[in-house]
């Protein structure tokens, strides 16, 4: 049974931790950073591949938030920032690890009924672009 009193604030949680996961780069991440000891900042960005390094810093930012990675600069020149996921990262990771298999599962049930939308959705928006022209 929910406390009602905790509901709220479960709720707002749970509304900010499906925002975070639900970001294109956040379950990329992670999952470059499943299974390493510690991941440098520039290895990181090659393995989630495409995302800017403004893009990373504010994700990864996000996740150290969260208290799903830890950030460790070492004192060196250049610096060298490493990152790894943390216990609660970890287990986050292990929990939406159901998307990857339900899309391994039923990719090919989505492509199909994608496919099939695309088919009947596609004389009525050629009919809507003939229309405005």
């Amino acid at each position: 049974m929910k406390c009602p009193a905790a509901l709220p604030k479960k709720e707002a949680l749970v509304h900010e931790i499906l925002e975070r996961i639900a970001d294109k780069w956040t379950l990329l991440v992670i999952d470059a950073l499943e299974g390493e000891r510690e991941l440098r900042f520039t290895r990181l960005q090659q393995r989630v591949g495409g995302v800017s390094q403004k893009m990373l810093t504010k994700t990864l930012r996000q996740l150290e938030r969260d208290g799903l990675v830890t950030r460790r600069v070492h004192a060196t020149v250049p610096p060298r920032v490493d990152y790894r996921l943390t216990p609660l990262g970890v287990s986050l990771g292990e929990s939406v690890c159901g998307i990857w298999t339900w899309v391994g599962k039923h990719m090919d049930q989505v492509e199909r009924a994608r496919r099939g939308y695309d088919q009947r959705t596609r004389p009525q928006r050629d009919r809507k672009l003939i229309a405005a022209a």
